[in-house]
């Protein structure tokens, strides 16, 4: 009774919402600071550095999909070894001195010879600080609740659309704020106000940790996911069990058939499902197990061991069919920003709109969209479906993926009109001249992606934390990153395929002209293949099946 007692007193005092808000502090801090830093990325690269558009697009793609792929090795390090809290804290010290050392490498008292390659070192180590703190920050938030209690379960579902505000509350101050400052005061004092941004997460996320409910790490997930597939392969020759679920799942199963299970640490328990059934001959006993004193994890495995390898391999076709949403959202830090720079800017007779700040709308949209998702569509749609959230997880992203369709077809058209502008004006081989059409013809696209993103990433992040082995989330986290992290790199291939084929053919789609460059076409392609990737995700999620855990006391699990 006195660990039940500690147990619940510990609950009291500690996660919940109180804890909750300083780790959406610490999300609002860090994306100022992360988008402070890149949003006007794309410009440094082409006015500052003098690179070309196409070649500053594949620049910014591959750094962005090396940063959102170093979050799984941050979160098997957070998973297995450090756990959250030390990753957190440790990759925040990393990023500091990323984000010190370029502000430092864009001051004039660098070379130029030396600057580019300090720029880009600078921009990789903040990459590796952010492969530590972006997987585990939003599922130590999500940690706080408990998913045994009801009211905290509806909490945590909440939580992920709070978060997401947070961090677009961020993002839309430094799009406001810091490119203005990069455009009109220097690249120098920008990147500086980041640094101290970093700061202000840091000291929010210690302020905090007196409050946090902080899971210690369980050995390491991917060896026990490993033990799966060897403990299966090896009993190859047998045949699956016939019903669901025959195999051990605890102790007392074990006893019952003379297996000792190493007094395994309890956990909850998965509901046998009868997809891969391959995978099941882990769990049956045969005679080399039956005569071993104790259970050979290599030989032998729990049902809810293997139903987490079976969640694994579920997400698989999900992370799959999310690429192409992630080649198309890596338009809006690349081409948009740069159509934008030579389109009619003026607010008033002074003021010019930063061509970056154009993002903002994006998580301007998101703020205003979250409550009312939040707050009128989850309780009216709940009422209708009997689901706490409303619409499933899976409905939710694909409402966000044909948006994300709809703002490409509009990109593609907006486009279009520019080309004709200009040549109505005789502006076509005048790239750098200001050209008679507001810059405001490019927020649709942007608003189109601010509501997608309210579908689709929200969803996405919250799939991926809620169907991942529940000592594994921050991995799934790292999973959903790196989605756009492999995006981003397959669009700086597509950049290459689509200059080397229309350059061939006499027109240069992607050329440094965009007042002749047929960027439309270009946005044509991406809508086509978006679309291909829609029917192929809604086939995937028709055969998805969603975890179940068991209810009934008797069926306490193990971790294998």
């Amino acid at each position: 009774m006195e660990p039940m007692k500690a147990s619940l007193q510990q609950k009291s005092s500690h996660g919940g919402w109180r804890s909750a808000r300083y780790i959406i502090g610490v999300e609002i801090a860090e994306r100022f600071a992360y988008y402070g830093m890149m949003g006007n990325l794309f410009t440094y690269l082409t006015q500052s550095l003098g690179e070309s558009n196409a070649t500053a697009a594949k620049n910014v793609n591959i750094w962005f999909g090396v940063s959102t792929l170093l979050p799984l090795l941050g979160a098997v390090i957070a998973d297995s070894y450090l756990g959250r809290f030390k990753t957190i804290f440790i990759s925040s010290l990393i990023y500091l001195l990323g984000l010190g050392l370029l502000t430092f490498s864009v001051s004039s008292a660098v070379s130029s010879q030396i600057r580019p390659p300090l720029v880009f070192l600078s921009l990789y180590i903040v990459s590796v600080g952010a492969g530590g703190h972006k997987p585990c920050t939003q599922t130590f938030g999500a940690d706080q609740f408990d998913e045994d209690d009801p009211e905290e379960k509806k909490a945590k579902s909440s939580f992920f659309n709070w978060w997401y505000f947070g961090l677009s509350g961020g993002a839309m101050a430094a799009l406001l704020i810091v490119t203005y400052i990069q455009d009109n005061k220097g690249f120098t004092l920008g990147y500086g106000i980041t640094v101290a941004a970093m700061v202000v997460a840091l000291v929010l996320f210690l302020f905090g940790r007196q409050t946090y409910r902080q899971p210690a790490p369980n050995g390491n997930a991917l060896t026990r996911v490993a033990q799966v597939f060897v403990a299966a392969g090896r009993k190859w020759r047998l045949s699956a069990p016939k019903e669901e679920g025959q195999g051990i799942n605890s102790i007392e199963e074990g006893r019952r058939v003379g297996v000792a299970m190493n007094n395994q640490p309890m956990s909850r328990t998965l509901a046998p499902t009868n997809q891969f059934r391959f995978l099941d001959k882990a769990t049956i006993i045969d005679d080399v197990d039956f005569l071993n004193n104790c259970r050979n994890k290599w030989r032998l495995c729990t049902v809810t061991q293997v139903e987490e390898v079976k969640l694994l391999l579920r997400l698989v076709p999900i992370w799959f069919s999310g690429l192409m949403y992630a080649v198309v959202f890596a338009q809006i830090n690349t081409f948009f920003v740069k159509q934008g720079s030579t389109m009619d800017r003026r607010i008033g007779s002074k003021f010019l709109v930063p061509s970056a700040s154009l993002q903002v709308s994006i998580p301007l949209v998101i703020i205003c969209f979250v409550p009312i998702y939040d707050r009128i569509f989850v309780p009216i749609a709940r009422r209708f479906t009997g689901i706490p959230t409303g619409i499933r997880m899976l409905q939710r992203i694909g409402i966000g993926l044909v948006i994300s369709i709809i703002g490409m077809v509009v990109a593609a058209l907006v486009k279009a009109r520019r080309i004709q502008i200009s040549k109505d004006h005789g502006l076509v081989e005048q790239p750098k001249a200001p050209l008679p059409m507001s810059v405001w013809w490019l927020l649709p696209q942007y608003m189109a992606w601010g509501v997608s993103d309210v579908f689709t990433v929200i969803g996405l992040t919250e799939l991926f934390y809620d169907q991942m082995p529940e000592d594994m989330r921050s991995v799934g986290s790292a999973a959903f990153l790196s989605i756009f992290g492999v995006g981003s790199l397959l669009s700086s291939g597509i950049i290459s395929i689509v200059q080397s084929i229309s350059s061939r053919h006499g027109e240069e789609w992607l050329s440094n002209n965009l007042n002749e460059a047929h960027l439309d076409y270009y946005y044509w392609v991406l809508a086509g293949l978006s679309s291909l990737w829609l029917g192929l995700y809604m086939v995937i999620a028709k055969l998805f099946v969603y975890r179940k855990i068991h209810t009934d006391a008797l069926h306490r699990g193990f971790d294998g």
